[in-house]
């Protein structure tokens, strides 16, 4: 076994392969950008590497930079985590020419399952079976607008290198095929540098059912399938383990399929061997597809380790040390079922734009398992996947998961940035979920349902008002007068509308309010204050932002009179950036008239694109960006001509 290891990723995945290589006596060397200096992953590590600046390409893509920290802190292997350089077969060359172990597959197995069009030619030689579509080298236009019409209509346009959404289009007919090829090919430039395409035939009720392998280099065993069917965009939300309605038939075949994958190009390590399932009529034998292959540690991994008791880190580091597999296929089983939720920093109203801001407050319910690569006081940066955890959880059925995965979600409170916490919650207490009736379109059949806001009551308001004016302490600081109540007034902000309050304080543990002319009653029973005759919620405070825990978080403003007073107020004719991000194109030009929805510039933020509208009618006053600048939250990008 190795002394020391380098890892070579950030954030949640560096964190979970350290818990596991340091539990096993395994020193661990963490490597680090300028951003990262005080990443919990480097806080956590026996030894930290300044690798470069924020930017991926100047830090973490810099495999020669971290082949030398590895060989400097004497390192004898690098584990790659997802993401990054993991699935790149050049890095894993340049490590093993350095005399060091990649744990991971060979650059051979990576190259093989690279290339999404040619893997599935290496599969159908295998036997395995894939999705109709074209997959040539010929990348013209007009070519693969044919193939389209020759398969038919719905298909998918698909990056063949990458993954994780980028570089993936749906196109419904043949009036929209070539605009969605552009567009796929553009963010698949931007996300993988290659902008070739395969274009596949789109099943009408999918699911994405995968299933974790591990091999030695010569045999492999499956440790069977996950469902990762709730998915937003080709972006997976939920992931469970093992598949509603999966028949034993169905997973032996499914199994043997990915097990015939791995060894058919002499896979070493974990991997996953990705299905595209035709749900329309039930799972049948003869009807899963494989769409693709992930060469590494997938980021849903824990799910299989609830149901299997197997540590897959633990595994990886075995193998690549030189041992066998540690088990053979007759030994693993199937024990309970899982869920995982993906936590994010994301503002769901605006759809789902991804957050930054600093976590004031971070902090998970027993009962649950979480993976996280942030705490309490870390910033969630505009450089890298704003992740903030992944709940975990387990039990005997899949009623009793599911029941523990709402429990843990109610009970998860982030404070300081926006997050899917609500988004998340609402998925885990849908009914057809809960019957598992699960397919790739559940979450934008329903989006309306599961995005609406939490509703805040003025309960809520008097939790944040209380904070507010210090009057959640129970001493006899809070400010009563003897002679008669003490009346304090404030006014909150919730999303775009302000709360007025007002409180008599009739005691040290006696107040009553009044919110916006309701009356709420709040007096402290024993240790805990109650109100309107219920528990308090928990409550964070940073700085002028409150967050009330319940609703899963509600944040509150405190509004100071003066500052609003003296504050400038916007004209509405500005189009500014939602969240920081590369400005990637800009179409609007002074003097040009724009109608209300047309596209006036691109930014890309998270290796995604995201196009800018205009919100009226309107006379471009101004263009204030140019393409390729870097620009923060809340930059000015296009003025519009007042109206008239």
């Amino acid at each position: 076994m190795f002394d020391t290891i380098l890892i070579a990723n950030r954030g949640e995945i560096a964190c979970r392969v350290m818990e596991t290589a340091q539990s096993m006596g395994v020193a661990c060397v963490a490597v680090y950008s300028d951003a990262d200096a005080q990443a919990k992953h480097v806080a956590m590590a026996d030894r930290a590497v300044h690798i470069g600046g924020a930017a991926p390409a100047d830090s973490y893509l810099r495999g020669d930079v971290i082949i030398q920290a590895a060989l400097d802190t004497g390192a004898q292997a690098i584990h790659p985590g997802y993401g990054f350089l993991s699935e790149n077969p050049d890095f894993v060359e340049a490590v093993e020419a350095a005399g060091l172990v990649f744990i991971g597959p060979s650059a051979s197995a990576i190259r093989a399952m690279g290339l999404k069009d040619a893997a599935k030619a290496l599969m159908v030689e295998a036997g395995v079976p894939v999705v109709p579509g074209y997959h040539g080298a010929d990348q013209s236009d007009d070519l693969l607008a044919a193939e389209a019409e020759k398969i038919g209509y719905p298909v998918l346009i698909k990056a063949v290198a990458g993954g994780g959404g980028k570089g993936m289009r749906q196109v419904d007919t043949a009036a929209g095929f070539h605009e969605a090829l552009a567009s796929a090919r553009s963010e698949a430039k931007t996300a993988f540098g290659n902008a070739d395409v395969l274009v596949e035939k789109f099943v009408s009720k999918p699911r994405h059912i995968e299933v974790q392998v591990f091999g030695d280099g010569s045999r492999a065993v499956h440790l069977f399938e996950r469902d990762c069917s709730l998915q937003r965009r080709h972006q997976k939300v939920i992931e469970e383990a093992p598949a509603p309605d999966m028949t034993p038939e169905i997973r032996a075949a499914m199994g043997a399929a990915a097990v015939r994958a791995a060894e058919a190009i002499g896979y070493a390590g974990a991997g996953t061997v990705e299905f595209i399932v035709d749900g329309s009529n039930g799972l049948n034998a003869d009807g899963f597809f494989f769409m693709e292959m992930n060469t590494r540690l997938q980021v849903e991994h824990p799910v299989t380790e609830a149901i299997t008791g197997v540590d897959l880190v633990e595994w990886q580091l075995r193998v690549a040390a030189g041992e066998a597999l540690p088990a053979a296929q007759e030994d693993l089983g199937i024990s309970g079922h899982a869920f995982e939720a993906r936590l994010y920093a994301e503002d769901v109203p605006k759809g789902f734009l991804p957050a930054t801001g600093t976590l004031t407050h971070l902090q998970f319910p027993d009962g649950c398992r979480a993976d996280s690569g942030v705490r309490a006081g870390d910033v969630i940066s505009p450089f890298y996947d704003p992740m903030i955890a992944k709940v975990i959880v387990h039990g005997p059925t899949r009623d009793v998961a599911l029941a523990r995965l709402r429990t843990a979600l109610s009970g998860t409170q982030v404070g300081g940035t926006v997050t899917n916490l609500a988004f998340l919650g609402a998925l885990a207490g849908h009914k057809g979920f809960g019957r598992g009736e699960v397919d790739t379109g559940l979450i934008a059949r329903d989006l309306d349902d599961l995005v609406a806001a939490p509703q805040a009551a003025p309960s809520h308001a008097v939790a944040a008002g209380m904070v507010a004016l210090g009057l959640d302490r129970p001493a006899g600081d809070t400010g009563f007068a003897l002679w008669a109540p003490l009346r304090r007034s404030l006014t909150l902000v919730h999303g775009d509308a302000d709360i007025a309050l007002t409180v008599d304080v009739l005691s040290a543990t006696a107040q009553d309010w009044v919110v916006d002319g309701t009356a709420v009653a709040v007096r402290r029973v024993g240790a805990l204050w109650h109100i309107d005759g219920q528990v308090a919620p928990d409550v964070a405070r940073a700085g002028a932002q409150i967050t009330v825990f319940d609703g899963y978080g509600l944040a509150y403003g405190v509004v100071d009179p003066l500052e609003r007073a003296s504050a400038a107020g916007g004209d509405g004719n500005l189009i500014e950036a939602p969240m920081p991000g590369l400005v990637r194109a800009v179409f609007a030009k002074a003097g040009q008239a724009v109608k209300a929805g047309e596209r006036l510039a691109i930014l890309e933020a998270m290796k995604m694109e995201h196009s800018l509208l205009a919100v009226r009618d309107g006379i471009v006053a101004e263009v204030l960006v140019d393409e390729g600048a870097q620009v923060e939250a809340g930059a000015a990008l296009v003025q519009l001509e007042p109206e008239a």
